[in-house]
């Protein structure tokens, strides 16, 4: 019998996913590695496939606000902001969308949505025999402890850390005996069908914002906007509905570089603080990653299991909300931002 769907393995694939993202930044590969591991588990111990789905996709563009942060560097650059404040500012808003994550799948989980099975004993029972095993997990944290260790040590950048990862990954399956020519060459294969899927769909991308780039719309709504004199509140309404838009066409980065020129001019003519605005684009790329037609982890997770990518948008359409609710908790308390950058500077 199949444990019953609720939130504990789900929450977990926020754990999981979180320090992998902090690897590399990349809410496609983030998406499309730890997708290839965790829907196959869950789906074999009975849990929701919308669920599943949904908290994959979102989970994956966490990374955005972990350090470090690609977009959170093109951001600092184009705006002239400290690049470690802004690592420091993601801190607080991104445990802030773990928890409101999170909470939302104990609450689904002890609702009348979620099925009711009884556990047999046999799974309750394996529950102690998995913690007395749980050293066996120590060469998983050298791993993690490796990749993350040699980025935040400024031995590698992330990318050069992805190759340790893998120097790493063969060491320790070669230990344990479960490495031989035939994983490598299946492993290899399998590297190269995900690394193709989302580079024909970055390519897309790419294709999509130099013709939006060319058209010069995204400038002439950022101009229609500044004409329009609106207070700061109001101003972010408006900015978040036109980013929000425009993500559905652009990738993160091209967003933040047709736009960030214009807007600034009118966000510190508001007396916004532009390092509390870095994190709030950010989580507007975030939601941009899940948002149809142009969702980035849509179209991996579409890859992985064959869903239509309405349905797939469907599923994360919970955790769009939940961040909305973010942006609108970040503004309500700035303090959630701006706390560590300004305890940096004491």
């Amino acid at each position: 019998m199949a444990q019953s769907a609720t939130g504990p393995a789900l929450a977990c694939q926020y754990h999981r996913q979180r320090p992998f993202a902090a690897c590399g930044a990349v809410p496609a590969a983030t998406c499309a590695t730890v997708g290839k591991m965790t829907l196959p588990e869950l789906e074999r111990r009975g849990y929701s496939d919308t669920l599943a789905v949904g908290t994959l996709a979102s989970a994956s563009t966490l990374g955005l606000l972990i350090p470090p942060s690609i977009m959170m560097i093109v951001y600092g650059v184009v705006t002239e902001q400290s690049i470690s404040r802004l690592f420091m500012a993601g801190i607080g808003p991104g445990v802030l969308l773990l928890a409101l994550f999170m909470l939302y799948l104990v609450v689904w989980s002890l609702s009348c949505r979620a099925p009711r099975r009884r556990r047999p004993r046999r799974a309750i029972d394996a529950v102690g025999e998995k913690l007395r095993n749980s050293w066996r997990l120590l060469p998983l944290l050298a791993l993690i402890g490796g990749i993350l260790g040699s980025i935040y040590g400024g031995v590698a950048s992330p990318t050069e850390a992805a190759a340790v990862g893998v120097v790493l990954s063969m060491l320790i399956a070669r230990l344990n005996g479960h490495f031989d020519r035939r994983i490598f060459l299946d492993s290899m294969f399998a590297g190269l069908r995900t690394s193709c899927m989302i580079a024909f769909i970055i390519a897309g991308a790419s294709f999509l914002s130099s013709a939006m780039s060319f058209t010069q719309l995204p400038t002439q709504l950022a101009t229609a906007i500044a004409d329009m004199g609106l207070s700061p509140n109001l101003l972010l309404v408006v900015l978040t509905l036109f980013l929000l838009v425009l993500g559905c066409f652009l990738d993160g980065i091209s967003l933040i570089l047709l736009v960030t020129a214009i807007i600034m001019p009118l966000i510190n003519a508001a007396g916004i603080d532009p390092i509390w605005f870095g994190i709030y684009l950010v989580i507007v790329v975030e939601i941009s990653q899940i948002t149809p037609p142009v969702g980035f982890n849509l179209f991996v997770i579409q890859g992985l299991t064959g869903k239509n990518i309405f349905t797939i948008a469907k599923a994360t359409l919970p955790f769009f909300l939940l961040m909305l609710l973010a942006i609108l908790l970040l503004r309500l308390f700035p303090e959630i931002v701006l706390y560590l950058p300004q305890a940096m500077n004491r």
